[in-house]
């Protein structure tokens, strides 16, 4: 499941609950009466998948990080490799001069391992947190529209104490 479709399908439900609540007789079909438990526990739930949805943008950034580390890990072996062999093989110039172009493409082939592993994982990392925002901004909204038409369909609130329950 995509990150946010678990809060988007209770929403979704939410919505369902109004849009299927019943109207009563004198009212036009402005105001809705529906069970308020089922809209508790369905906001109980949003509630509950809610974290998940930020601990998992949290996993896909620790895992970029690790990635990137292991690749600056790979790249400072295979440049520390290079420099050896250049060391190795100094006692004549040429051999010298080879070994070190060697390790200078060694060393840029490094970098630019290090740059594209970089770009693809915040490329990822960006895509997830984006859907996860779109996500977001979806579910915000979805919650709004649902309480504005619970705040349409209550009615005048009745402050006094002449509650009959």
């Amino acid at each position: 499941m995509q990150p946010g479709e678990e809060i988007e399908s209770l929403v979704d439900e939410l919505e369902q609950i109004v849009n299927e609540a019943k109207s009563p007789i004198m009212d036009n079909g402005q105001k809705k009466i529906v069970d308020a438990q089922d809209v508790y526990e369905i906001l109980d739930e949003i509630r509950r998948v809610f974290p998940q949805e930020f601990s998992d943008a949290r996993r896909i950034l620790k895992e970029e990080q690790e990635m990137l580390d292991r690749a600056q890990q790979q790249a400072s072996s295979i440049i520390a490799d290079a420099q050896q062999q250049a060391m190795i093989l100094a006692g004549d110039q040429e051999v010298v001069r080879l070994a070190q172009q060697q390790a200078d493409g060694i060393r840029d082939q490094a970098a630019q391992y290090e740059r594209d592993t970089r770009y693809n994982a915040e490329e990822y990392a960006d895509t997830v947190l984006a859907h996860l925002e779109e996500n977001l901004k979806s579910l915000t909204s979805s919650v709004t529209r649902v309480r504005q038409t619970l705040d349409e369909n209550s009615g005048p609130r009745n402050t006094t104490n002449n509650v009959p329950w």
